[in-house]
């Protein structure tokens, strides 16, 4: 099913914190992680929200669970608008400290994850990324093309009405965001309508896979669509899209917003559409958003970001431009 990947937890109160642990805990127990690894993970939940009670003003854990083919993993995203910080790579080594404390928070946090990143900013305020696989010993990343989302759903919603789902044979990586119109359950429905047309529909052509789309949800109450393939071959991203969801392709010098067609798949789609095709060697990183995130972003504002996971892009991207009124989406791609 088609849904929220991450989960969204105000961290703002020290009395919720226990309540957030056992939640996390709940999580990654139905999500099928090692239970050895949740001891880890409950340690490292424990951390983060400390850190933010400490430091951090209107901080928020974001938390998803991967299947990831057999192995999943956990992902943990810590955000707040706190003072930042000015050497990030010192303060996770042990015994640094601000507050008065031991100084082990970060420095145990990175050695019980298998990835972790921290990025920092005066004044901005600070993202941390740890991921916890449930056999460390078994990850691989043998896709050519990356792929980082965070879809949250709309606050005070049980489902999200955004929706990312994606494709891969040997010759071809295809992924779709969708945004079922309004909220709630009867947006999810037709995201997962969509989704489901998406995966069985054979053919690359974003625009004729909307085609597709477009006859199989007319009896939901439709979405907006982003489809983006990438040809293993040509590498070469092609791009088609209906409605309001934002692509913005880019590379190391120039960056180009894709341009989608009016209309509601499922509803009225144009007659004449056409697939923009984007070479990877100018353009290899691609960014999708629904409009609960705010597109006038700004990449200069993320100065040494390339260095980071694609995720801690996304969170920074959400946290400087998510709406916080309906259900909120950014997914990255980049190739290696």
């Amino acid at each position: 099913m088609v849904d929220a990947t991450h989960i969204s937890f105000p961290a703002s109160d020290r009395s919720y914190f226990s309540l957030i642990k056992k939640e996390i805990h709940r999580m990654a127990t139905e999500g099928g992680i090692n239970p050895a690894r949740i001891n880890e993970l409950d340690l490292i939940v424990a951390e983060m929200t400390s850190n933010l009670f400490k430091y951090s003003d209107d901080g928020e854990l974001l938390i998803g669970i991967f299947p990831n083919g057999g192995n999943p993993y956990v992902e943990l995203i810590s955000i707040d608008n706190g003072p930042g910080m000015v050497n990030p790579a010192k303060m996770m080594q042990d015994g640094i400290s601000t507050s008065n404390t031991l100084g082990h928070g970060l420095g145990s946090m990175k050695r019980m994850s298998d990835n972790f990143e921290l990025y920092s900013q005066i004044g901005w305020g600070t993202i941390v990324l740890s991921r916890v696989y449930s056999v460390p010993e078994k990850v691989k990343i043998t896709n050519e093309l990356i792929m980082r989302p965070i879809v949250v759903y709309k606050p005070g919603e049980k489902t999200s009405g955004d929706g990312f789902t994606y494709k891969i044979t040997g010759k071809y990586i295809k992924m779709m965001l969708a945004d079922g119109l309004g909220h709630g359950p009867e947006a999810n429905k037709a995201i997962n309508e969509a989704a489901n047309a998406f995966k069985i529909f054979p053919e690359y052509s974003p625009t004729e896979t909307i085609r597709f789309i477009h006859n199989a949800i007319k009896k939901t109450r439709g979405a907006v669509v982003n489809i983006v393939g990438y040809d293993l071959t040509r590498k070469v991203w092609t791009s088609a899209g209906v409605g309001n969801i934002a692509a913005r392709m880019s590379g190391p010098v120039n960056f180009k917003n894709h341009m989608s067609y009016n209309g509601i798949v499922g509803y009225n789609i144009p007659n004449t559409m056409s697939d923009q095709d984007y070479p990877a060697e100018e353009f290899n990183q691609v960014m999708l958003c629904s409009d609960g995130i705010k597109t006038r972003i700004d990449m200069s504002r993320y100065p040494m970001m390339y260095k980071y996971d694609l995720t801690v892009l996304a969170a920074a991207i959400y946290k400087d431009h998510a709406r916080r009124n309906d259900d909120m989406s950014v997914v990255i791609a980049k190739v290696k």
